[in-house]
């Protein structure tokens, strides 16, 4: 069983602020493709899960850029943080896909694979949870020796459901899944994606969410056994500036 969404907890504290309006979470476009792994970003392994999507820095063209293929495989990299989203609610990031994966659904555990994916994670008040929420959280804890991820938006490019459709992921509700881009329209093509995840979060969850605990990045295909490539460019929280 993929348990993907219940270790989404990074092992460091990093992050730059770059300028007072945005704080660059991934700074990929001034990183040394010589580099094992971009500077503040460590790799998101399962130990259920034997093999590994490849990640690497490389050039798209003049611009270094982190690379992702994926073979009937699945991890990440992930970027602890401490960041208050109601000051920075703004996520802007670039990505680019080579293909779709064809057998990929949303809404099944075993379909539960997508070319490329965004997770932004929330600290969570565990009194907020019910008695029998509490109960599996603790227990989690005691296996683990850590708080799962409670509060978890995963923005994704789906095969199938068109943009804006959100969903509890398959394995947790605890996650929920927001499509923002979808089908070939796109597939060989940069795009810009800007969202903003203060209201998204207060949108999905009916909550306003805590401090942004984590942002990570995944390629996955290992529940339908197909492949995937990606490429991820900066990723940027920025401030709202029309509240400014």
């Amino acid at each position: 069983m993929k348990i993907i969404h219940f270790i989404l907890i990074g092992l460091l504290f990093c992050y730059s602020a770059q300028a007072e309006d945005s704080i660059v979470v991934g700074d990929f476009s001034s990183q040394n493709i010589s580099s094992i792994t971009p500077t503040g970003w460590i790799p998101l392994n399962f130990d259920s899960i034997d093999n590994k999507t490849a990640y690497y820095l490389t050039r798209d063209k003049e611009k270094v850029i982190f690379k992702a293929v994926s073979n009937a495989s699945a991890s990440g990299y992930i970027n602890k943080l401490s960041i208050d989203p109601e000051e920075f609610p703004i996520l802007s990031w670039q990505w680019k896909i080579d293909n779709l994966i064809n057998k990929a659904n949303i809404n099944t555990k075993d379909g539960d694979d997508y070319p490329a994916r965004l997770y932004v994670t929330f600290e969570y008040d565990i009194e907020r949870l019910s008695g029998w929420e509490s109960f599996k959280v603790e227990l989690y804890k005691s296996i683990h020796g850590i708080y799962p991820p409670l509060a978890v938006l995963n923005y994704v490019w789906d095969n199938k459901q068109p943009v804006g459709y959100v969903t509890p992921n398959a394995y947790t509700k605890r996650v929920q899944m927001l499509v923002i881009q979808s089908g070939e329209k796109n597939v060989g093509k940069w795009v810009n994606q800007e969202v903003n995840l203060y209201k998204d979060y207060k949108r999905v969850f009916g909550e306003t969410p805590l401090k942004i605990t984590a942002i990570a990045i995944m390629t996955d295909s290992d529940n339908t056994g197909e492949s995937a490539t990606a490429y991820y460019g900066d990723i940027v929280l920025k401030k709202n500036k029309a509240n400014y």
